[in-house]
């Protein structure tokens, strides 16, 4: 089986976000608060980024885990979870590794992009496998673009689900499936890694995370 799909069971997840503190996170408080038991990032006229700026979980590596969380973003709005990912050391806030991608006009939601690294390894709709030294081959379809975007509210709150177990990583919004990769590329892939969330380049912004639950799989 390629994937699994999304689940209500909540057993064995555990909150990793107080929603109070920003205790267990790292980031550039310039760009990062705990807000209404939201963990917000903004970015403001004043406040213009050169480059993406992320809030690091310092809780442990991703391994094998699934994780849930809720997430609000404005209408100019991008950002992303990042996920068995490495600090950058060109940027005091920086990563480079695979993201759950997010944004407020829907047009990467849901894809499964690496930061920093070989960028685009499934758009929304797709089943890739990704080989060394070639672009994603597209083996299935999960549906059409515009049918799964109409899942994801504007501008209100939404659930991404992440599954990610071996070299199969599941991105699943409000319990639809959106993109899954089998990542069978030995000298890029990688097996753990930080966990953290972004901030982008680009006009003000403003996403909002609440809900963080983790939950380790077998060998995570």
């Amino acid at each position: 089986m390629l994937f699994r799909s999304a689940t209500n069971d909540e057993s064995g997840f555990e909150l990793i976000f107080d929603g109070k503190t920003l205790a267990g996170w790292e980031g550039d408080t310039n760009y990062w608060r705990v807000e209404n038991g939201c963990l917000v990032g903004e970015v403001t006229s004043d406040k213009l980024l050169k480059q993406n700026s992320f809030v690091v979980w310092r809780g442990g590596e991703t391994r094998d885990f699934e994780l849930k969380v809720e997430y609000r973003v404005s209408a100019r709005g991008n950002s992303g979870i990042n996920y068995r990912s490495v600090m950058v050391t060109n940027g005091p806030w920086t990563m480079r590794g695979y993201q759950a991608d997010l944004d407020g006009r829907n047009q990467y939601t849901g894809q499964n992009y690496e930061e920093k690294g070989r960028t685009f390894l499934a758009l929304r709709g797709q089943v890739t496998r990704i080989e060394e030294d070639k672009p994603p081959q597209i083996i299935g379809s999960l549906g059409a673009t515009n049918e799964l975007v109409s899942v994801i509210r504007n501008e209100d709150w939404n659930e991404y689900h992440l599954i990610v177990c071996g070299n199969v990583m599941t991105h699943i919004l409000n319990g639809r499936v959106m993109s899954v990769v089998i990542d069978e590329d030995v000298k890029n892939r990688k097996f753990e890694g930080l966990l953290g969330v972004q901030v982008h380049v680009g006009p003000p912004m403003k996403i909002e995370y609440r809900n963080f639950r983790l939950k380790k799989l077998p060998n995570g």
